[in-house]
């Protein structure tokens, strides 16, 4: 796989061929992706702008994500992450977006969402796409391979169109 310096670049060139921008929508990353895009000179061409939603209210302020959709699912939810995704684009001049949610430990985890368990949502012109994983390691290892897959999902959806 890419590193994520690399990922950005390919990431940068194929926004900034479209003249078009992203937006990032970030839970348990904390704002990493948004720092990674933005950690290359120029990125303003094609970086609008990054939500950090880690609070519940902040999901739901910052990007419309109902209340009752995190009561009812969770925080780390394939519904939540979608209207995260959505949301971003909809808070933003942009015209994609990448959304996570999830939990990179080492506590908070359950049977059912263990640590490690990230949800992405991908918001494009061409609907959105989400995806869920389950990533090994520390709190630093989850976050870094759940800000690696986020960008190389987006990439793989502005090179495909959709």
């Amino acid at each position: 796989m890419p590193t994520i310096p690399d990922l950005v670049e390919h990431l940068a060139a194929e926004l900034k061929a479209r003249g078009q921008m992203m937006a990032t929508a970030e839970s348990c990353t904390g704002g990493l992706i948004a720092a990674a895009c933005t950690e290359i000179s120029g990125s303003s061409d094609w970086f609008e702008r990054g939500f950090v939603t880690y609070s519940n209210a902040a999901k739901s302020e910052l990007l419309g994500v109902p209340a009752a959709l995190i009561h009812e699912h969770g925080a780390v939810s394939e519904p939540v992450v979608r209207t995260m995704a959505v949301g971003a684009v909809a808070n933003a001049h942009a015209h994609w977006s990448v959304a996570v949610t999830g939990v990179a430990g080492p506590t908070g985890g359950s049977a059912e969402k263990p640590v490690g368990t990230v949800w992405f949502g991908w918001a494009t012109p061409e609907g959105v796409f989400t995806e869920h994983q389950r990533f090994d390691g520390d709190r630093a290892a989850v976050r870094r391979a759940t800000v690696a897959h986020a960008l190389a999902g987006l990439l793989a959806r502005l090179r495909s169109g959709a």
